[in-house]
């Protein structure tokens, strides 16, 4: 099963984001039982979201 894990696991709190991943905890925790459809919603969506966090890092 493809998953965007890179094994840097910390939540950004203001966001709820993984900022290694993008994903929120609730996605993570439904990944495994997530359809392909709903899996691929939320890679198509990483992008956007890590784009997000990077920028607000260097705030």
């Amino acid at each position: 099963m493809e998953s965007p894990c890179n094994d840097i696991c910390a939540i950004d709190r203001p966001t709820g984001l993984c900022v290694g991943c993008g994903r929120t905890l609730s996605e993570i925790a439904e990944w495994a039982s997530s359809t392909p459809d709903q899996r691929r919603e939320v890679m198509a969506e990483l992008p956007e979201r890590l784009r997000i966090l990077n920028a607000k890092s260097k705030d």
